[in-house]
């Protein structure tokens, strides 16, 4: 929308024929006449007022956060002592790069579980084979063998419970003294880094160690206040610009829609999933968040440009042919992505001017 300005341009003046004066400024609908020269005529530009469906856009307040869907979480497996940390918050890392190490007393445990196991195998083993040669020949039991057997079975199945312990705990990164070394699981970046060196992990910790995503994609979580709820629903288009980049709008959608309220602040939550190629949106950055809809009302609608406000009242200079252009004062609904909505003043076909109108205005309503 355009303030009114009184503009001294005196070639553009020279090139208005007018046809008629009055003494006094006249009213919306009792311009003076005036004709478009050629040369002026390639400076302006002519829209025409259409009937369409009103959009309306809500403004809200958000904070960009990591994908769920692509963010791996590092727990410890083992309780133990932290003795030292490779990486830092935002370091980018790759798989398997090394990014603590700490010493467990249960690793040790199950290395030494691993040992004993390994004897009674062998034990077992030897007795199996000394109680089925026995068997063969007639000197021991059938009940003899049946029941070493099963001893040896016994120490099979105990020796591959503590392997698959260590697995587990440590999947290969671990050592006899307790070392355990913890690893990258993915590519991506450190975003949560919750451990430092001489950090005790206990077992009854449940909180990750590391948090890292790939950061292609982020979510922008969004608050919308009760009054506001009617206003979003998923599909809806929502832009989203950033205090790090005010010049810069990144577009989305609203991909869903909380169905409760917040317990603490009243809001609901909506979720806008955008990409992130370039690596410019960060977690916990704060947002500002334009939702726009296509409202099922009808209006006439006009560009923005078109609109000149003089003292507190919005005009358009109304094109009918180069000697036939008239003030008219309309009522505005709202302003849109640069489109207004008019209630009254203006019907679909009507032409307006939406270019160096604030010229052709001043010559219309001069004394």
């Amino acid at each position: 929308m355009m303030m009114k300005t009184k503009l001294i341009l005196p070639g553009l003046f020279a090139s208005i024929f007018f046809v008629a004066c009055k003494d006094n400024k006249p009213q919306a609908t009792e311009s003076k006449q005036v004709c478009i020269s050629d040369s002026l005529a390639k400076m302006i530009t002519v829209d025409t007022a259409k009937t369409t469906s009103m959009k309306d856009e809500l403004n809200l307040s958000g904070e960009v956060s990591n994908d769920d869907n692509n963010v791996v979480k590092v727990f410890p497996f083992s309780s133990g002592q932290v003795i030292d940390v490779k990486v830092s918050l935002g370091d980018k890392v790759s798989k398997g790069q090394t990014l603590a190490m700490m010493r467990s007393a249960d690793i040790a445990g199950n290395y030494t579980d691993l040992s004993s196991t390994q004897s009674d195998v062998a034990v077992t083993k030897r007795q199996l084979e000394q109680a089925e040669y026995l068997y063969k020949n007639g000197i021991a039991s059938e009940r003899d063998y049946t029941e070493a057997k099963e001893n040896y079975n016994k120490a099979v199945a105990a020796n591959n419970k503590v392997k698959s312990q260590l697995t587990i705990n440590g999947g290969g990164n671990t050592a006899a003294n307790g070392m355990l070394i913890i690893k990258a699981p993915q590519n991506g970046y450190i975003v949560e880094k919750n451990i430092t060196s001489g950090s005790f992990i206990r077992q009854d910790n449940n909180g990750s160690m590391f948090t890292i995503s790939n950061m292609k994609d982020v979510w922008i979580w969004a608050n919308v206040f009760e009054s506001d709820i009617s206003k979003v629903k998923v599909g809806y288009t929502a832009k989203v610009t950033t205090l790090a980049y005010p010049d810069k709008v990144f577009m989305g959608k609203v991909n869903e829609v909380s169905s409760v309220l917040d317990p603490d602040n009243k809001v609901m939550k909506i979720k806008i999933a955008l990409p992130n190629p370039d690596m410019l949106l960060k977690p916990q950055m704060f947002t500002n968040v334009t939702i726009t809809n296509n409202e099922n009302k009808q209006s006439v609608a006009i560009p923005a440009k078109a609109i000149v406000f003089d003292n507190s009242k919005n005009f358009v200079v109304v094109y009918n042919s180069k000697c036939d252009l008239k003030v008219r004062e309309v009522s505005v609904i709202k302003t849109v992505d640069d489109v207004t909505y008019i209630a009254s003043g203006l019907n679909p076909g009507d032409k307006v001017i939406s270019k160096n109108q604030l010229l052709l205005y001043d010559a219309l309503t001069a004394d």
